[in-house]
C-alpha cells in the first residue's frame, strides 16, 4: 500500500504574475508570465519585491527557489511596457524597485536557489546570479545581453556577476552581452549544477532538502560567513568566531559528538 505523505502547506500568494508559496519551510517564487517570457512589468516587479519581503518575514524559511513558468526562466524587463518610459527618471525607477528587491534577496538568511529552466536574459540574468546557487537544464541559457540595448545591468547584476566568475570573464560577458548554454555556464562557474532538460525545479529541490538536512542556524551562519568574506574579510574573521561559539553550545552539536564517540560500541 502507498503511504500518504503529509504536506503542512503554510502560505500562498498569487499577485500580478509572481506566485509565491511556503510548503513544509521551503519557499517557492515563480514568475509565471509565460505569455510575454516572464518579462516583468511595473506590477510584476512590485510583486516580486513583495514576496521577497514575505519571505523575509518567515523565520522558519530553509530555502528559496526561483523560477519561472513554462519554458523560460525570466527575459528581464517587459519592452512592450517599458517603452512608453523613455525618460531618465523612469530609468532610475526600473532600477531602484528591482535592484532593492534584489538586494533584499541577497541578503535573505535561507539559501537561495534559481531554477533556470530555460532562456535567462538581462534582467532574468541578474536576478539568477544574485542567487546562491544556479540550477540549470540542458538546453537553457543565459546572457546579459544589455548592450545590445546600449545599456548595462540595473538591477545588481554587475556587482554580483563579478565575484561569481571573476573580472576578465565578467567585463567579457557584459560588453558582449554573449549567451552561454548551460554547459559553458557551468565551465566558467556562473552555473554550479547541471540538471536534465525540464529538470531544474526538481533539481533545486533535492538541492534545498540536502541543505536543510542540517540544523537552519548552521546553515543560515554558513551563509552569512561567506557574504561577510566577499564584501568584509576582516569582519568576517570575528564573526565567524562568534557564530561558531554560539553553534558549538548547542544540544544539536553535543548529541552529533556522541554518535560519533559512541559509534560501533
Amino acid at each position: 500500500r502507498n503511504r500518504l505523505r503529509l504536506v503542512v502547506f503554510k502560505h500562498a500568494m498569487q499577485r500580478d504574475g509572481i506566485n509565491y508559496e511556503i510548503i513544509d519551510g521551503f519557499g517557492t517564487l515563480t514568475v509565471d508570465r509565460p505569455a510575454v517570457r516572464n518579462a516583468l512589468d511595473w506590477n510584476a516587479m512590485r510583486a516580486f519585491a513583495a514576496a521577497v519581503e514575505d519571505a523575509h518575514r518567515d523565520k522558519n524559511l530553509r530555502a528559496l527557489i526561483l523560477t519561472g513558468a513554462g519554458d523560460t526562466f525570466v527575459s528581464g524587463g517587459d519592452l512592450r511596457v517599458l517603452k512608453d518610459y523613455p525618460k531618465r527618471r523612469d530609468g532610475l525607477r526600473l532600477a531602484m524597485i528591482m535592484g532593492k528587491a534584489l538586494e533584499r534577496l541577497r541578503s535573505l538568511p535561507a539559501p537561495t536557489i534559481a531554477a533556470i529552466n530555460g532562456p535567462a536574459r538581462g534582467g532574468g540574468a541578474e536576478i539568477a546570479v544574485s542567487c546562491d546557487q544556479r540550477v540549470m537544464a540542458r538546453g537553457a541559457d543565459i546572457g546579459f545581453v544589455h548592450a545590445h540595448l546600449g545599456i548595462t545591468t540595473a538591477w545588481g547584476g554587475a556587482r554580483y556577476l563579478f565575484p561569481t566568475v571573476g573580472y576578465p570573464q565578467a567585463l567579457e560577458l557584459l560588453t558582449t552581452g554573449r549567451v552561454l548554454g548551460a554547459e559553458e555556464a557551468a565551465d566558467i562557474g556562473l552555473v554550479d549544477h547541471l540538471a536534465p532538460q525540464g529538470g531544474a525545479l526538481d533539481a533545486a529541490r533535492e538541492l534545498a532538502a540536502k541543505m536543510a538536512r542540517h540544523p537552519a542556524e548552521a546553515v543560515r551562519a554558513a551563509k552569512r560567513l561567506l557574504r561577510f568574506a566577499v564584501a568584509y574579510p576582516e569582519v568576517a574573521k570575528h564573526a565567524e568566531r562568534r557564530l561558531f561559539a554560539s553553534l558549538w553550545d548547542s544540544e544539536y552539536r553535543r548529541e552529533a559528538v556522541r554518535r560519533f564517540l559512541n559509534k560501533g560500541k
